[in-house]
Protein backbone atom coordinates (compact mmCIF):
# COMPACT_ATOMS: atom_id res chain seq x y z
CA UNK A 1 0.00 0.00 0.00
CA UNK A 2 2.89 2.38 0.79
CA UNK A 3 4.38 1.71 -2.64
CA UNK A 4 1.00 2.35 -4.24
CA UNK A 5 0.60 5.67 -2.38
CA UNK A 6 4.13 6.76 -3.26
CA UNK A 7 3.47 5.99 -6.94
CA UNK A 8 0.21 7.96 -6.97
CA UNK A 9 1.78 10.91 -5.12
CA UNK A 10 4.60 11.01 -7.65
CA UNK A 11 2.16 10.94 -10.56
CA UNK A 12 0.07 13.70 -8.96
CA UNK A 13 3.16 15.87 -8.49
CA UNK A 14 4.10 15.43 -12.16
CA UNK A 15 0.57 16.35 -13.27
CA UNK A 16 0.58 19.50 -11.14
CA UNK A 17 4.00 20.48 -12.48
CA UNK A 18 2.77 20.09 -16.06
CA UNK A 19 -0.39 22.09 -15.29
CA UNK A 20 1.60 24.96 -13.82
CA UNK A 21 4.04 24.91 -16.74
CA UNK A 22 1.28 25.00 -19.36
CA UNK A 23 -0.59 27.69 -17.43
CA UNK A 24 2.51 29.82 -17.15
CA UNK A 25 3.33 29.50 -20.85
CA UNK A 26 -0.25 30.36 -21.85
CA UNK A 27 -0.51 33.50 -19.74
CA UNK A 28 3.04 34.73 -19.17
CA UNK A 29 5.03 33.86 -22.29
CA UNK A 30 5.39 36.69 -24.79
CA UNK A 31 6.78 40.18 -25.03
CA UNK A 32 7.46 41.27 -21.41
CA UNK A 33 5.79 44.70 -21.60
CA UNK A 34 2.62 43.30 -23.19
CA UNK A 35 2.51 40.55 -20.54
CA UNK A 36 2.79 43.18 -17.81
CA UNK A 37 0.01 45.19 -19.46
CA UNK A 38 -2.32 42.14 -19.63
CA UNK A 39 -1.71 41.26 -15.99
CA UNK A 40 -2.14 44.84 -14.82
CA UNK A 41 -5.48 45.14 -16.63
CA UNK A 42 -6.93 47.30 -19.38
CA UNK A 43 -7.28 50.43 -17.23
CA UNK A 44 -3.84 50.20 -15.58
CA UNK A 45 -1.66 53.27 -15.52
CA UNK A 46 1.93 53.14 -16.83
CA UNK A 47 3.14 53.25 -13.22
CA UNK A 48 1.15 50.09 -12.37
CA UNK A 49 2.44 48.35 -15.50
CA UNK A 50 6.01 49.20 -14.49
CA UNK A 51 5.36 47.83 -10.99
CA UNK A 52 4.00 44.56 -12.43
CA UNK A 53 7.00 44.34 -14.74
CA UNK A 54 9.40 44.66 -11.81
CA UNK A 55 7.47 42.47 -9.34
CA UNK A 56 7.24 39.52 -11.74
CA UNK A 57 10.82 39.87 -12.97
CA UNK A 58 9.70 39.86 -16.60
CA UNK A 59 13.13 41.10 -17.68
CA UNK A 60 14.65 37.74 -16.67
CA UNK A 61 14.83 34.52 -18.76
CA UNK A 62 11.57 32.56 -19.02
CA UNK A 63 12.87 29.56 -17.09
CA UNK A 64 13.90 31.82 -14.21
CA UNK A 65 10.49 33.55 -14.22
CA UNK A 66 8.80 30.13 -14.06
CA UNK A 67 11.05 29.10 -11.17
CA UNK A 68 10.03 32.19 -9.20
CA UNK A 69 6.39 31.51 -10.10
CA UNK A 70 6.67 27.96 -8.66
CA UNK A 71 8.42 29.24 -5.54
CA UNK A 72 5.61 31.72 -4.91
CA UNK A 73 3.03 28.97 -5.43
CA UNK A 74 4.75 26.74 -2.87
CA UNK A 75 4.53 29.65 -0.41
CA UNK A 76 0.79 30.02 -1.09
CA UNK A 77 1.24 33.24 -3.09
CA UNK A 78 -0.97 33.38 -6.19
CA UNK A 79 0.06 36.92 -7.03
CA UNK A 80 -1.75 40.24 -6.83
CA UNK A 81 -5.02 41.16 -8.47
CA UNK A 82 -4.49 44.71 -9.69
CA UNK A 83 -8.15 45.11 -10.69
CA UNK A 84 -9.27 44.80 -7.05
CA UNK A 85 -5.96 45.85 -5.54
CA UNK A 86 -5.93 42.69 -3.39
CA UNK A 87 -3.94 39.45 -3.19
CA UNK A 88 -5.49 36.77 -5.41
CA UNK A 89 -5.63 34.38 -2.43
CA UNK A 90 -7.93 36.73 -0.50
CA UNK A 91 -10.29 37.07 -3.48
CA UNK A 92 -10.45 33.29 -4.02
CA UNK A 93 -10.74 32.63 -0.28
CA UNK A 94 -14.14 34.34 -0.33
CA UNK A 95 -15.38 32.38 -3.37
CA UNK A 96 -13.95 28.92 -2.61
CA UNK A 97 -16.23 28.07 0.38
CA UNK A 98 -19.29 28.74 -1.78
CA UNK A 99 -18.17 26.34 -4.52
CA UNK A 100 -17.04 23.75 -1.97
CA UNK A 101 -20.44 23.93 -0.26
CA UNK A 102 -22.20 23.49 -3.59
CA UNK A 103 -20.08 20.61 -4.86
CA UNK A 104 -19.79 18.72 -1.55
CA UNK A 105 -23.53 18.69 -0.91
CA UNK A 106 -24.46 17.92 -4.51
CA UNK A 107 -21.85 15.15 -4.76
CA UNK A 108 -23.22 13.42 -1.67
CA UNK A 109 -26.77 13.59 -3.06
CA UNK A 110 -25.92 12.40 -6.57
CA UNK A 111 -23.76 9.53 -5.27
CA UNK A 112 -26.38 8.22 -2.82
CA UNK A 113 -29.30 8.80 -5.18
CA UNK A 114 -27.59 7.52 -8.31
CA UNK A 115 -26.07 4.42 -6.74
CA UNK A 116 -29.26 3.64 -4.80
CA UNK A 117 -31.53 3.82 -7.84
CA UNK A 118 -28.98 1.94 -9.95
CA UNK A 119 -28.90 -0.93 -7.45
CA UNK A 120 -32.72 -1.08 -7.35
CA UNK A 121 -32.82 -1.21 -11.15
CA UNK A 122 -30.20 -3.97 -11.31
CA UNK A 123 -31.86 -6.11 -8.64
CA UNK A 124 -35.15 -6.10 -10.58
CA UNK A 125 -34.11 -5.84 -14.24
CA UNK A 126 -36.81 -5.23 -16.87
CA UNK A 127 -39.42 -4.69 -14.16
CA UNK A 128 -41.74 -1.70 -13.95
CA UNK A 129 -39.46 -0.18 -11.28
CA UNK A 130 -36.40 -0.65 -13.48
CA UNK A 131 -38.07 0.96 -16.50
CA UNK A 132 -39.46 3.83 -14.41
CA UNK A 133 -36.08 4.64 -12.90
CA UNK A 134 -34.39 4.41 -16.30
CA UNK A 135 -36.90 6.80 -17.89
CA UNK A 136 -36.54 9.21 -14.95
CA UNK A 137 -32.76 9.09 -15.24
CA UNK A 138 -32.91 9.80 -18.97
CA UNK A 139 -35.24 12.75 -18.33
CA UNK A 140 -32.92 14.45 -15.84
CA UNK A 141 -29.89 13.57 -17.96
CA UNK A 142 -31.48 15.38 -20.92
CA UNK A 143 -32.64 18.54 -19.10
CA UNK A 144 -30.20 21.50 -19.29
CA UNK A 145 -29.01 22.44 -15.82
CA UNK A 146 -30.22 26.06 -16.08
CA UNK A 147 -33.71 24.91 -17.13
CA UNK A 148 -33.89 22.60 -14.12
CA UNK A 149 -32.63 25.39 -11.87
CA UNK A 150 -35.23 27.89 -13.04
CA UNK A 151 -37.88 25.17 -12.77
CA UNK A 152 -36.99 24.60 -9.11
CA UNK A 153 -37.06 28.34 -8.44
CA UNK A 154 -40.52 28.61 -9.99
CA UNK A 155 -41.96 25.52 -8.25
CA UNK A 156 -40.34 25.83 -4.82
CA UNK A 157 -39.90 29.59 -4.43
CA UNK A 158 -42.25 31.57 -6.67
CA UNK A 159 -45.39 29.41 -6.39
CA UNK A 160 -45.28 29.01 -2.57
CA UNK A 161 -44.48 32.71 -2.15
CA UNK A 162 -47.40 33.73 -4.36
CA UNK A 163 -49.66 31.45 -2.31
CA UNK A 164 -48.57 33.12 0.93
CA UNK A 165 -46.20 30.39 2.12
CA UNK A 166 -42.48 30.55 2.82
CA UNK A 167 -40.66 28.95 -0.10
CA UNK A 168 -37.04 27.92 -0.35
CA UNK A 169 -34.62 30.79 -1.06
CA UNK A 170 -34.15 31.43 -4.76
CA UNK A 171 -30.55 32.56 -4.45
CA UNK A 172 -27.80 34.01 -2.33
CA UNK A 173 -25.41 32.37 0.08
CA UNK A 174 -25.21 32.20 3.88
CA UNK A 175 -21.99 30.96 5.44
CA UNK A 176 -22.20 27.67 7.33
CA UNK A 177 -20.49 29.15 10.39
CA UNK A 178 -22.90 32.08 10.44
CA UNK A 179 -26.19 30.17 10.36
CA UNK A 180 -26.16 26.42 9.56
CA UNK A 181 -29.93 26.22 8.98
CA UNK A 182 -30.03 29.15 6.58
CA UNK A 183 -26.93 27.77 4.86
CA UNK A 184 -28.80 24.50 4.28
CA UNK A 185 -31.98 26.26 3.06
CA UNK A 186 -30.07 28.46 0.59
CA UNK A 187 -28.03 25.53 -0.75
CA UNK A 188 -30.84 22.98 -1.12
CA UNK A 189 -32.09 24.09 -4.55
CA UNK A 190 -28.56 24.44 -6.04
CA UNK A 191 -27.69 21.00 -4.62
CA UNK A 192 -30.75 19.38 -6.18
CA UNK A 193 -30.18 21.12 -9.51
CA UNK A 194 -26.58 19.95 -9.83
CA UNK A 195 -27.16 16.54 -8.23
CA UNK A 196 -30.20 15.38 -10.21
CA UNK A 197 -28.53 16.02 -13.56
CA UNK A 198 -25.40 14.15 -12.49
CA UNK A 199 -27.17 11.36 -10.56
CA UNK A 200 -28.90 10.25 -13.76
CA UNK A 201 -25.57 9.08 -15.19
CA UNK A 202 -24.79 7.19 -11.97
CA UNK A 203 -28.11 5.35 -12.14
CA UNK A 204 -27.23 3.94 -15.55
CA UNK A 205 -23.58 3.30 -14.68
CA UNK A 206 -24.45 1.51 -11.42
CA UNK A 207 -27.16 -0.56 -13.11
CA UNK A 208 -24.88 -1.81 -15.89
CA UNK A 209 -21.99 -2.47 -13.49
CA UNK A 210 -24.23 -4.32 -11.03
CA UNK A 211 -25.81 -6.49 -13.75
CA UNK A 212 -22.33 -7.50 -14.90
CA UNK A 213 -21.21 -8.38 -11.37
CA UNK A 214 -24.43 -10.24 -10.47
CA UNK A 215 -23.71 -12.67 -13.30
CA UNK A 216 -20.32 -13.67 -11.86
CA UNK A 217 -19.68 -17.18 -10.51
CA UNK A 218 -18.82 -16.02 -6.98
CA UNK A 219 -22.23 -14.36 -6.67
CA UNK A 220 -23.97 -17.62 -7.62
CA UNK A 221 -21.72 -19.45 -5.15
CA UNK A 222 -22.62 -17.05 -2.34
CA UNK A 223 -26.31 -17.52 -3.04
CA UNK A 224 -25.90 -21.31 -3.19
CA UNK A 225 -24.29 -21.21 0.25
CA UNK A 226 -27.40 -19.55 1.63
CA UNK A 227 -25.96 -16.07 2.15
CA UNK A 228 -28.75 -13.55 2.66
CA UNK A 229 -29.74 -11.70 -0.49
CA UNK A 230 -29.16 -8.21 0.95
CA UNK A 231 -25.67 -9.30 2.00
CA UNK A 232 -24.95 -10.65 -1.48
CA UNK A 233 -26.14 -7.39 -3.04
CA UNK A 234 -24.43 -4.95 -0.68
CA UNK A 235 -21.26 -6.66 0.49
CA UNK A 236 -20.32 -8.72 -2.55
CA UNK A 237 -21.91 -7.25 -5.68
CA UNK A 238 -21.98 -3.55 -4.85
CA UNK A 239 -18.43 -3.51 -3.55
CA UNK A 240 -17.12 -4.91 -6.84
CA UNK A 241 -19.42 -2.67 -8.87
CA UNK A 242 -18.26 0.48 -7.06
CA UNK A 243 -14.80 0.63 -8.63
CA UNK A 244 -15.84 2.20 -11.97
CA UNK A 245 -18.37 4.37 -10.13
CA UNK A 246 -15.67 5.83 -7.87
CA UNK A 247 -13.49 6.56 -10.90
CA UNK A 248 -16.37 8.47 -12.50
CA UNK A 249 -17.06 10.19 -9.17
CA UNK A 250 -13.56 11.63 -9.06
CA UNK A 251 -13.90 12.96 -12.59
CA UNK A 252 -17.34 14.49 -11.96
CA UNK A 253 -16.34 16.20 -8.71
CA UNK A 254 -13.33 17.71 -10.46
CA UNK A 255 -15.50 18.95 -13.34
CA UNK A 256 -18.05 20.38 -10.89
CA UNK A 257 -15.36 22.27 -8.95
CA UNK A 258 -14.17 23.99 -12.08
CA UNK A 259 -17.38 24.13 -14.06
CA UNK A 260 -20.46 24.64 -11.86
CA UNK A 261 -20.77 28.05 -13.48
CA UNK A 262 -24.38 27.80 -14.64
CA UNK A 263 -25.66 26.65 -11.25
CA UNK A 264 -23.81 29.43 -9.46
CA UNK A 265 -25.08 31.98 -11.97
CA UNK A 266 -28.72 30.86 -11.81
CA UNK A 267 -28.82 30.95 -8.01
CA UNK A 268 -26.59 33.98 -7.52
CA UNK A 269 -23.86 32.07 -5.68
CA UNK A 270 -20.60 34.06 -5.48
CA UNK A 271 -18.41 30.99 -6.07
CA UNK A 272 -15.35 30.25 -8.18
CA UNK A 273 -17.41 29.67 -11.33
CA UNK A 274 -19.13 33.05 -11.14
CA UNK A 275 -15.83 34.69 -10.19
CA UNK A 276 -14.25 33.14 -13.30
CA UNK A 277 -16.98 34.58 -15.55
CA UNK A 278 -16.54 38.04 -14.05
CA UNK A 279 -12.75 37.78 -14.37
CA UNK A 280 -12.98 36.75 -18.03
CA UNK A 281 -15.41 39.60 -18.73
CA UNK A 282 -13.06 42.11 -17.07
CA UNK A 283 -9.96 40.44 -18.54
CA UNK A 284 -8.73 40.08 -14.98
CA UNK A 285 -5.78 37.77 -15.70
CA UNK A 286 -4.43 37.16 -12.17
CA UNK A 287 -7.83 35.89 -10.98
CA UNK A 288 -8.14 33.60 -14.02
CA UNK A 289 -4.68 32.14 -13.39
CA UNK A 290 -5.46 31.69 -9.69
CA UNK A 291 -8.72 29.85 -10.40
CA UNK A 292 -6.98 27.57 -12.93
CA UNK A 293 -4.26 26.67 -10.42
CA UNK A 294 -6.63 26.18 -7.45
CA UNK A 295 -9.12 24.04 -9.36
CA UNK A 296 -6.30 21.98 -10.89
CA UNK A 297 -4.88 21.24 -7.44
CA UNK A 298 -8.36 20.32 -6.17
CA UNK A 299 -8.96 17.95 -9.11
CA UNK A 300 -5.61 16.22 -8.62
CA UNK A 301 -6.15 15.83 -4.86
CA UNK A 302 -9.67 14.46 -5.32
CA UNK A 303 -8.52 11.95 -7.92
CA UNK A 304 -5.69 10.90 -5.62
CA UNK A 305 -8.21 10.23 -2.84
CA UNK A 306 -10.40 8.30 -5.29
CA UNK A 307 -7.40 6.17 -6.32
CA UNK A 308 -6.76 5.33 -2.66
CA UNK A 309 -10.42 4.41 -2.16
CA UNK A 310 -10.32 2.40 -5.38
CA UNK A 311 -7.38 0.42 -4.01
CA UNK A 312 -9.22 -0.23 -0.73
CA UNK A 313 -12.26 -1.52 -2.64
CA UNK A 314 -10.19 -3.69 -5.00
CA UNK A 315 -6.79 -4.86 -3.65
CA UNK A 316 -5.80 -6.01 -7.16
CA UNK A 317 -5.33 -2.36 -8.10
CA UNK A 318 -2.44 -1.78 -5.69
CA UNK A 319 -0.94 -5.19 -6.49
CA UNK A 320 -0.63 -4.39 -10.20
CA UNK A 321 0.27 -0.73 -9.75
Amino acid sequence: MIRFLASRLGQSAIVLLLVTAVTYLLFFAGEPRSVAQRIAGRSATPEVVDRVYENLGLDKPLWEQYGQFLLRLLQGDLGTDYYYGLPVTSVLAEAAPVTLSLVAGAALIWLVLGVGTGVLSAVRPRSFLDRSLTVTALFFFSVPVFVLGFGFIYALFYVPTQAGYVGLPAGGFVDLTENPWEWFRHMLLPWLTLALVTAAAYTRLTRSSMLEVLGEDYIRTARAKGVREWRVIIRHALRSAMTPIMTQFGVDVGIALGGAILVEWVFGLPGLGREAVVAITNQDLPIIVGIVIVTSIAVVVINLLVDVLYALLDPRVRIHS
